[in-house]
């Protein structure tokens, strides 16, 4: 699953601020990239979409449960190998966290990062604002700032970001929304904008059994599909749209040729929808495509932060190796 301001996406609006965003709104390339979707041969909404503000905290309730193991099991990587962690990334850098949320897990590695200047970017940016004030009255010595940015096509961080050593924060997985080319492509574009003093922090969920992985996007209580659905609403506010939540429902599953979980919202029943702009009927059993996650074999792994720019110094898995946490330096150019 997805927590950034953007992976997998097609589109990108450019840096901005909150107030920004409050100011001008949603672009109008936003409602074009949500039209050329949903009048695809096969229906797609990007997945940056899921995270409006109740997304975000559907978001939130779905790492607390017992199916989806991403979260817990890259904490305790964290817990257990954090001062390690800290000697590899190094004190004091720009520590850049893509796709902050409520900026949790870097603010659980300040105290062994001490980084000097925290930069929180999230496609929801009230989510993450509500986030920062109450981090900068625990870590007042911090400098903090929010950017809400969608960094899936293209990544130029504004001027008030230091241009000291950065450090890239991935965690989570979300590099698996992207398909490999596009993973590499982001990536790429990550390394040149860290210096060769910087690197990346990034987690990677590993290639495992498929019922555990089935059973994480595809939650007992229906939480995952509640987060699932939920991204009809929006889609609803942001183009006039008229979905009918209770006509569709949550498909999530392994897709074994692929090596990567999808999710789709598919059709109950024969439908025509409408927004602005366009219309398109859905036959029963028709579905949207609104998320891949792809899984990695470790080597494979490393070997992407190579093509990218970034060589790996060290990895640290769970006993089941089930998840890893990779520390990459730039590589020199």
């Amino acid at each position: 699953m997805v927590r950034r301001g953007g992976t997998n996406d097609k589109p990108m609006l450019t840096s901005c601020t909150s107030e920004d965003v409050a100011a001008h709104g949603h672009s109008a390339h936003e409602a074009g990239e949500l039209h050329a979707g949903l009048q695809a041969p096969g229906a797609w909404i990007s997945p940056k979409f899921l995270y409006d503000a109740l997304g975000s905290k559907l978001f939130e309730a779905i790492c607390e449960l017992p199916e989806y193991y991403p979260t817990r099991t890259e904490a305790s990587i964290f817990s257990r190998y954090g001062a390690e962690i800290a000697r590899s990334a190094g004190l004091g850098a720009t520590l850049v966290d893509l796709g902050a949320g409520n900026c949790a897990k870097a603010a659980a590695l300040f105290p062994l990062l001490q980084p000097a200047q925290y930069v929180a970017i999230d496609i929801s940016t009230d989510f993450v604002q509500d986030a920062l004030t109450r981090l900068r009255q625990r870590f007042p010595h911090i400098a903090m700032e929010a950017l809400g940015m969608d960094f899936s096509s293209q990544f130029v961080l504004p001027p008030q970001v230091n241009a000291g050593r950065r450090l890239f924060f991935y965690p989570g997985s979300s590099i698996g929304n992207f398909t490999p080319d596009e993973a590499q492509g982001f990536l790429t574009r990550l390394r040149a904008q860290c210096g060769d003093d910087g690197g990346i922090l990034i987690g990677i969920d590993l290639a495992k059994d498929h019922a555990t992985l089935d059973a994480a996007y595809d939650d007992a209580l229906g939480v995952t599909a509640a987060f699932n659905l939920n991204l009809l609403r929006h889609v609803n506010r942001l183009i006039d749209g008229d979905f009918d939540i209770k006509g569709w429902q949550h498909r999530g599953a392994y897709n074994a040729a692929m090596g990567r979980i999808e999710m789709h919202l598919e059709a109950r029943t024969a439908q025509t929808v409408r927004w602005r702009g366009g219309e398109r009927r859905f036959e029963a059993g028709e579905r949207i495509h609104t998320e891949n996650s792809y899984k990695y074999q470790q080597a494979d792994a490393i070997k992407l932060l190579e093509r990218s720019g970034f060589e790996a110094t060290r990895v640290w898995t769970d006993p089941q190796r089930w998840f890893a946490v990779i520390h990459a330096q730039a590589i020199a150019s």
